[in-house]
């Protein structure tokens, strides 16, 4: 499972080595930084990638690194530490964290948890980039359009939103044409499809 985007951010350089001995060894091209600035410098790429961190990093901390790199990018983190108690690791899961493992570290459980960052940071990747797209077909509608289609959503008939917007079923349905073809779906059940993936929870306000 061969990839450039592992990265390994840790302090002490026999620690730093031995997490990319354990990384290379199962297959993973991996690049090291000793500390948060150096990566900061070198800008990890906006794609799919998991990031092995130093949670007791000097200077900018992990929790810091971490919501420093996750405002641009899917990147995944498995924290690495000395020492953990309960608040630290929620602080770490709730910013987004992967795994928290404790030294020394365990090569299986360290290979396990990249791999699942990794998995995670392409599903991320994957639908960031399509909320994009909806949006950017979403910009298309026009007013009127974003009122059907919000309807068709909440799964109203044409006559139901007709009703509601004060109009006939019939520019209803001329509207309702315009709407499919500008978000490029064949159907409701499309639109709907799109619309829980691209952009989830906020789907409906996206869209009115």
């Amino acid at each position: 499972m061969a990839t450039e985007n592992v990265f390994v951010v840790e302090h002490d350089p026999t620690s730093r080595a031995a997490l990319c001995q354990y990384l290379t060894a199962s297959g993973f091209t991996v690049r090291a930084f000793s500390s948060a600035e150096s990566i900061l410098e070198h800008r990890p790429p906006r794609g799919p990638a998991c990031l092995v961190l130093d949670y007791d990093l000097p200077g900018v901390s992990g929790l810091e690194l971490q919501r420093k790199l996750l405002d641009e990018s899917p990147l995944s983190i498995v924290f690495v530490t000395s020492r953990a108690d309960v608040s630290t690791v929620v602080k770490a899961m709730k910013g987004g964290a992967v795994d928290f493992l404790i030294r020394p570290v365990d090569a299986a459980n360290l290979v396990a948890a990249v791999t699942r960052g990794l998995q995670q940071s392409e599903r991320s990747d994957a639908e960031r980039r399509l909320h994009h797209v909806f949006l950017e077909r979403v910009d298309r509608l026009t007013t009127r359009e974003r009122e059907v289609a919000t309807g068709l959503i909440r799964g109203l008939l044409n006559k139901q939103i007709a009703v509601e917007l004060g109009t006939t079923e019939k520019t209803i349905k001329v509207h309702r044409a315009r709407v499919m073809a500008k978000l490029e779906v064949g159907s409701v059940a499309e639109l709907v499809h799109l619309v829980e993936h691209a952009s989830r929870a906020d789907a409906l306000m996206v869209i009115g």
